[in-house]
């Protein structure tokens, strides 16, 4: 497919690409309206396909954009998930930004750490490379919160983006890498979280590695002060035993133990819902998660 230029980047490609299918209000009742889902670790493709708008920023890095556009900054989604085209590409990791490209959000994303273009040679991918470079010191989220900066920065200058309105979501890995980009850059205004990882040394990929000092600290417990009553919203299934549903509790107590503190509201939301499936996001989270963040993000002037 031929590169397209456009007015706020030097060069985007189109692309066609498969998709793929503390306030607790815990154990919710009743039924939600049924939303397609399925488990973070593996992808399910359907027929149906998206196109998604690659771009690069001048110090290099790739970024895809999905949605509307015009010809006046937009509200701006990040979305993490894997890849580009794995994340924008599907409904299903798309999450919230499905219901707000309605409102005129342009979703974001970027390959994550250790996936697509972001996997080293020699390395593994997905997160047994996070494992492996933790185990070297190698600080993979300062890394991705660099190049969600630099991005960010781009569609600001470049007048894509709205800087007052800036929202992030990620699911599991994706969830966790948004938390982390919120505590890191004060230009997003809030991060809603799908059944996300909270605790590296909870995973199974770190279990040789779980006392080492970079592991440790990269907890998001250690944000819980820069995120002090900072809008940030949570949903997991009430037995997911992949990231743990204790450690999203744990992390929303420390949450709003920070905000009180600092004698601040919290504004931590965490939403545990009955989820018979483990590890996926709960049905009609993505609805709820879009409702959030038209509250949380300021309306266009």
């Amino acid at each position: 497919m031929q590169p397209r230029i456009s007015r706020w980047a030097p060069t985007y490609v189109l692309r066609s690409y498969p998709l793929f299918g503390v306030c607790i209000m815990a154990l919710m009742t009743g039924t939600v309206a049924a939303q397609t889902t399925t488990p973070t670790d593996g992808d399910a493709p359907t027929a149906a396909s998206s196109m998604v708008t690659v771009g690069m920023t001048p110090g290099g890095t790739e970024y895809g954009l999905w949605g509307p556009t015009g010809n006046r900054p937009a509200p701006v989604l990040f979305v993490l998930a894997g890849t580009i085209d794995g994340t924008l590409g599907s409904p299903y990791f798309r999450q919230c930004g499905n219901e707000l490209a309605a409102d005129g959000f342009l979703s974001v994303s970027i390959d994550i750490p250790c996936h697509g273009t972001q996997t080293r040679p020699g390395q593994p991918s997905g997160l047994g490379g996070w494992s492996a470079r933790a185990a070297h010191g190698d600080d993979f989220v300062a890394e991705s919160n660099a190049r969600l900066s630099q991005v960010l920065t781009h569609l600001i200058e470049t007048r894509v983006a709205d800087p007052e309105r800036i929202a992030v979501c990620g699911t599991s890995r994706g969830g966790y890498l948004a938390i982390q980009f919120a505590a890191h850059d004060a230009r997003v205004t809030c991060a809603a979280a799908f059944a996300p990882v909270t605790d590296l040394a909870a995973l199974r990929e770190f279990r040789e590695v779980a006392d080492r000092p970079l592991v440790k600290k990269l907890s998001l417990l250690n944000q819980a002060e820069r995120l002090a009553g900072r809008p940030v919203w949570i949903v997991i299934g009430d037995r997911d035993e992949r990231v743990g549903t204790h450690h999203a509790v744990t992390l929303a107590e420390k949450l709003t133990a920070a905000a009180r503190e600092k004698g601040r509201t919290s504004g931590v939301e965490l939403l545990v819902k009955p989820e018979p499936r483990g590890h996926t996001t709960p049905a009609g989270s993505s609805q709820l998660a879009a409702n959030w963040i038209r509250k949380s993000v300021p309306a266009g002037k």
